[in-house]
């Protein structure tokens, strides 16, 4: 007996472009923003396309306003439903309330507190469970058997995609010599939108999508030649924390995007603090990926780029939390142990260097007992802040040329 062989329906460029007619008036046409010291590194153009200042704070109403609209009057009258971290589930609450239909959002436990409070601000009924979005995708779609509901996929949907992909229309409008696009990845939506819309108009153009290395399932999915699951997740990207990439977007990953990359949690982190610092500009870690990727290799991706922040929205403190693990990944802190004689006057001598080195203390304590100490001996642990990784270099080495026995 012959097997069957499904079509996954992959949206084309004519759907990208009728979505695009859709959305006039509700998705925004957002900022593409030069960035000089961007620039400066890569040795050529980089721009910011600022999803993060879209309509909900990303690019997630762009595709669920577009699912939702082509629902039925008969689908619209049993509601919809979702499953996302807040990103998804803001789009999904926004459009559905546009619309006139009653949403209801499963959220993963631990989904920030602003993205849960939006979501319910936008009139959706929100409902926690499990600790990853795939958890909670899978309690949306027993809800959805169970009510009636449609259920609203993040990313593996037709609509979804061509919604997204419109932003790949408005990089090329607003960016026409670009030559590469850096889009964040999970479950692979958007940068598969961006890639059918780019590749269709400008096939010369490369599309990257970037994944956080602690949930990177497209690049093993794609080594496979279909979708994988990885078997755990650990980053503080929860908006591109996704297990499996879907089945539409793979297909159109497969097709149209060039390449796939992953950025490590500290680059995460930096690039986060750079765009609040440098671009004044504030995203959530998944929104940073692209901007990482530039961040960790300058000078790997042909210019001008493209740089896409996807989203926004983080819990004011998470971003406290990243932008400390940031400044430390940029050695802007430094934590150091340093033996001193244990005689008056040798923590003033060595506050005194340290003073004179330009360094900040931020915290100072004493330990005195230890096997590894001399009896005329003391530890001192410290916590500085320095100007970054050239002046903390200088700094150990100034204290160890004036006899300072230390340990990083």
């Amino acid at each position: 007996m012959e097997k069957t062989v499904v079509e996954i329906p992959v949206p084309t460029l004519a759907d990208i472009q009728a979505a695009r007619k859709v959305l006039e008036g509700v998705a925004v046409l957002t900022p593409m923003e030069e960035s000089r010291w961007l620039s400066a590194k890569a040795g050529g153009p980089v721009s910011l396309k600022c999803e993060n200042l879209q309509r909900t704070g990303s690019f997630k109403i762009r595709g669920a306003y577009l699912r939702i609209s082509r629902l039925s009057e008969e689908e619209r009258a049993h509601g919809v439903v979702a499953a996302s971290a807040g990103n998804h589930a803001q789009g999904v609450a926004l459009a559905a309330n546009l619309l006139g239909i009653k949403s209801t959002v499963f959220m993963p436990e631990g989904a920030p507190i602003p993205k849960e409070r939006a979501t319910r601000a936008y009139g959706a009924d929100v409902v926690f469970h499990g600790k990853y979005i795939d958890q909670a995708l899978e309690a949306a779609r027993e809800f959805a058997e169970r009510t009636g509901a449609v259920l609203i996929h993040p990313f593996d949907h037709a609509d979804i995609v061509a919604g997204q992909g419109t932003a790949g229309l408005e990089i090329l409008e607003q960016a026409p010599d670009v030559r590469t696009v850096l889009v964040p990845a999970g479950g692979g939506g958007l940068v598969a939108g961006i890639g059918t819309a780019i590749k269709a108009l400008r096939p010369d153009v490369r599309v990257i999508g970037v994944q956080a290395e602690g949930a990177a399932a497209i690049p093993g999915s794609l080594a496979a030649g279909s979708p994988v699951a990885l078997e755990s997740m650990a980053t503080m990207a929860d908006g591109i924390a996704v297990g499996r990439p879907g089945d539409v977007p793979f297909r159109a990953i497969q097709s149209y995007v060039d390449d796939v990359i992953t950025v490590s949690e500290e680059s995460l982190s930096r690039a986060l603090l750079a765009l609040v610092e440098r671009a004044k500009l504030v995203v959530e870690p998944a929104g940073a990926a692209a901007v990482a990727a530039v961040l960790d290799n300058p000078t790997a991706f042909e210019t001008p780029v493209v740089a896409v922040l996807s989203g926004g929205n983080i819990d004011p403190l998470l971003l406290g939390k990243v932008i400390r693990h940031g400044m430390a990944a940029d050695s802007r802190y430094l934590n150091l142990r340093v033996c001193i004689p244990d005689v008056p006057g040798g923590l003033a001598k060595l506050l005194g260097e340290l003073a004179a080195a330009q360094a900040n203390v931020l915290e100072v304590a004493h330990e005195r007992i230890s096997p590894s100490l001399h009896l005329d001996e003391v530890e001192v642990h410290l916590q500085l802040e320095t100007r970054g990784e050239t002046h903390a270099s200088t700094l150990l080495a100034r204290l160890r040329e004036r006899g300072y026995t230390v340990f990083e």
